[in-house]
Order: C-alpha cells, then structure tokens, then sequence
C-alpha cells in the first residue's frame, strides 16, 4: 500500500463528559479534519480492546500499538472558567520502531500526544516529511490522582529542531510565556492559538495577529487539532501561512459548533466559510 498523504501520531482517547463517553483525542480530531477536506489518511495509536474503531471512518486507516488500556479523561471545567482533565490511564508509547515502512515516506506528519506518550525522536522518523507538533500533551503531567497539571517540556529542544510547524494554545501554555516564545523562535511556522480571541501567527519569529472567526460555540473539544490538521494540509498545498492559518482558523471555528467530531467541516463547507472570513476583513474572495 501507497503512504496515506497525512498521518496523525498519538494516542486515541475515551473522553468523558459528565454520563457521555465518546471518541477523542488530538490525533483522531486532526486524522478526521484531514480525511474531510479531502486527504489520504492515517493514525498512528495505541488503545486497548474498549476502543470504538468502528466509529473512526473507514477509509482512515489505523495502525494500533497493542495495548491493555485506552487514554481515559475526564473533562469538566475549573474554577477559572478553563478547562479541567483528569487522566485515568493511559495506553503504551509509541516509539519509531513502531511506524510501518510504507508510511515512512508520508508527506505531512503531525506528531499529537495527549500525554507524554509520543517518543520524542519521532520528529526525526520522517526524514522526507514536513512535521508538525500540536504539542499539548508534552506539557501534561498528572498528579497522584489524576488530575493534568503543566509540566515542563523536556524534549522541546529535540523536536523543535527536526518539526517545520508548532501549534499550541494559550490554555495549554499559561505561566510559560518566556519559554513559548524561545520555541516558536525555532521554528519556521506555528501558531498559538486562544479560541475566539483569535490566534498569533509566528514567520521566522516574526508575530502577528490573526482575527477569529465568530461562530456560536457549542463544545471546544479538539478545535485545536483540527486548526493543526487544516494549517499543515492548506500550507502544504499553497506555501502561504497567512493564508493556512485563515482557513485553519475557519476549520477550527466551525468544529465548535457542534459536539465531539460531529461538525469537523468538509472542503465545502469549510471554503464557504473562507469565502466570509475574507470579506469581513475586507479582502476579495
């Protein structure tokens, strides 16, 4: 079999909301997002035998690390109005030794744990890729009872050095100011994004500011993977980030309007809203 044209890295997760347990996880949001807009794709996981694979499109292909446990979180919300995790479990890490021949010459790449479980010289196993890191799950630890608190990202300089794109949150970095802007010095493009406030777009580590685009928000689980997944699929067809990051900042805004993966766009529906993106800020179609 050929390489799919985007592979997505990282564990699949079970996440629970309150009575609710569905399909989540960084790397299936942006395996999903990418497989809609129209991509060749595959996932790169490891999950236990309570996974539901069935509910992961079909012509997504999965390549599974064996495993007796599934990444289970608990999401619910903390005092400050932010986000609040608890990890349960976790399933194996997924090392190099673990990439199938036939994906190592996969065009786009994007490395996407959820917590620590991606072996950081991964960002070096795609030697005729371009690489991006939605980064989060670097910046997890968990405390005796589960509960995700920041940590310091100790690979960082590792996979900065071998990735072409980063992409992280504001939520996922606060208190971190001074070392996210040395990282996104390192590399060529990344974007930190802050829901709908907007997001920064970094060139060369030159900042500038990038309007969202408002939509009435239902849920905003994976809208950043989602934002990841579309930047790194347009940049890849245009080579202009100002314009990826328009039409990931559309995909990730329309993903919010609906629960879990159900309102990831399609090209379609995502060129649609591009289309108002563009003439709100006063450009032409």
């Amino acid at each position: 079999m050929s390489a799919p044209d985007f592979v997505a890295i990282g564990h699949v997760t079970l996440d629970r909301f309150g009575a609710t347990v569905r399909p989540g996880g960084a790397a299936l949001y942006a395996a999903v997002t990418a497989h809609r807009l129209g991509a060749s794709t595959g996932i790169l996981t490891s999950h236990g035998a309570d996974f539901p694979l069935e509910l992961i499109p079909p012509r997504i292909e999965v390549v599974s690390v064996p495993s007796t446990r599934t990444t289970t979180f608990t999401h619910g919300g903390d005092p400050g109005g932010g986000r609040a995790l608890t990890c349960h479990e976790t399933a194996e890490p997924i090392t190099p030794e673990d990439i199938p021949e036939d994906w190592r010459g996969v065009p786009l790449v994007l490395l996407a744990p959820v917590m620590n479980e991606l072996d950081p010289t991964l960002a070096a196993a795609f030697p005729d890729a371009a690489v991006g890191a939605a980064a989060q799950g670097w910046l997890r630890g968990r405390t005796t009872d589960g509960r995700i608190a920041p940590t310091r990202w100790d690979s960082a300089r590792l996979v900065l050095s071998r990735i072409q794109a980063l992409f992280l949150s504001v939520e996922d970095t606060r208190a971190m100011s001074a070392e996210v802007n040395e990282w996104y010095q390192q590399v060529p493009v990344g974007v930190l994004t802050a829901g709908r406030l907007g997001a920064l777009l970094f060139v060369n580590g030159e900042r500038y500011e990038v309007r969202p685009y408002s939509v009435r928000e239902v849920e905003p689980t994976g809208a950043g993977d989602v934002f990841a997944a579309a930047f790194m699929l347009h940049y890849d067809r245009d080579g202009d980030p100002w314009e990826a990051t328009a039409a990931a900042s559309c995909a990730a805004a329309l993903s919010v309007e609906g629960e879990g993966l159900s309102a990831v766009p399609d090209a379609g529906r995502l060129a649609a809203a591009l289309g108002q993106y563009r003439l709100a800020l006063g450009h032409a179609p």
